[in-house]
């Protein structure tokens, strides 16, 4: 890869969000350098196979590298400094934490606590990570707005993405590091991890096995089709943050740091059972359906306020949930999807 600054360092490029930024990236014309673990979390060949689909592309290249490693990545950025950073490696899954926190705690933490360290050497102009709504816990006011409070999460994943925007801050505040922290809310589409829900769904469906419901479907969530995600990353990667020190004092921005938080989200919650019957629908197949209680760290709603992201970028998510789930259908039948389970 050359030294353009144009170019933009990718973390997570092998996974479900990763592989959509980057691409979206590489059709604006950046060189994207992807890195990523390939940690079998789930099927590894997928992540491969996202892979091969970005590595078509002439300004896309991968270096596979651990994240928790701090000399891999000190060396990363010593080899060239990166102007413009985006974050998106991450432990990914609410339930998993139950039963590996210590996946949560490397990944999450300390990976990150590296890259802010490199981050904060090398001169990074912008660095946007990914947040994620499951930091609004149990909160009961709908819409999700920036500025509700965000100190109860409900799950471990949740706790380790609350705590990265505070860590980022920090960093911010202290060595002038731009940063935006981007909670996204129930992203879907094609090549989603196979832990998903729309991808579990899919898979019952198909083989005719009963869906788990849980909640007995008395959930509701506010589904954002990846493609939106990945135009709303690259948009505001391009509106690097600064300090607002007339503003009134406020969680989501920051009167001394150039920092901010987002909501990225489609502003349209949607009722758990109303998805399943829109996505047999475009399968084609009637599902059947076991309802079970509650899980543990899960909530009953998201929605996110998207005002602040609209007034910054003039974005609004485009893609109506019945388009995004023929589109997660047609490749998931294309694919033959259910041998990455």
């Amino acid at each position: 890869m050359s030294d353009s600054p144009d170019a933009i360092l990718v973390t997570g490029a092998a996974g479900f969000i990763g592989m959509h930024v980057a691409s979206r990236l590489v059709a604006a014309g950046h060189q994207v350098l992807g890195v990523d673990s390939l940690n079998p979390y789930y099927s590894v060949e997928l992540k491969r196979e996202r892979l091969r689909h970005l590595e078509r592309l002439p300004q896309f290249s991968f270096r596979q590298l651990d994240l928790c490693d701090r000399v891999a990545v000190e060396r990363l950025f010593a080899e060239r400094e990166w102007r413009r950073v985006v974050h998106l490696a991450a432990q990914a899954g609410v339930r998993y934490a139950a039963e590996q926190p210590s996946a949560y705690v490397d990944s999450n933490l300390v990976g990150f606590a590296h890259l802010l360290e490199a981050c904060r050497h090398h001169e990074c102009q912008h660095l946007l990570f990914a947040s994620s709504s499951s930091v609004y816990g149990g909160n009961e006011k709908s819409p999700f707005d920036e500025s509700d409070p965000v100190d109860h999460p409900v799950s471990l994943y949740a706790a380790t993405k609350r705590a990265n925007e505070l860590m980022a801050h920090s960093y911010s505040h202290l060595f002038r590091l731009p940063i935006t922290a981007v909670r996204f809310f129930t992203v879907y589409g094609p090549w989603g991890r196979p832990d998903m829900a729309l991808s579990l769904f899919a898979d019952a469906i198909l083989a005719g096995r009963p869906l788990r419901v849980f909640n007995e479907g008395k959930l509701s969530r506010d589904y954002t089709f990846v493609a939106d995600v990945a135009e709303g990353v690259a948009r505001l990667l391009d509106v690097p943050p600064a300090p607002e020190p007339d503003r009134p004092v406020s969680p989501e921005r920051s009167k001394t740091a150039p920092f901010r938080v987002l909501n990225l989200g489609n502003n349209q919650p949607v009722q758990l059972l109303t998805l399943i019957e829109k996505l047999a629908t475009a399968i084609g197949k009637q599902p059947q359906l076991e309802l079970l209680p509650m899980q543990p760290g899960d909530v009953l709603h998201t929605c996110a306020d998207i005002d602040s992201m609209q007034q910054l970028t003039g974005f609004t998510p485009q893609t109506p949930l019945d388009d995004g789930l023929r589109q997660f259908v047609d490749w998931y039948m294309t694919h033959d999807a259910q041998r990455w389970k």
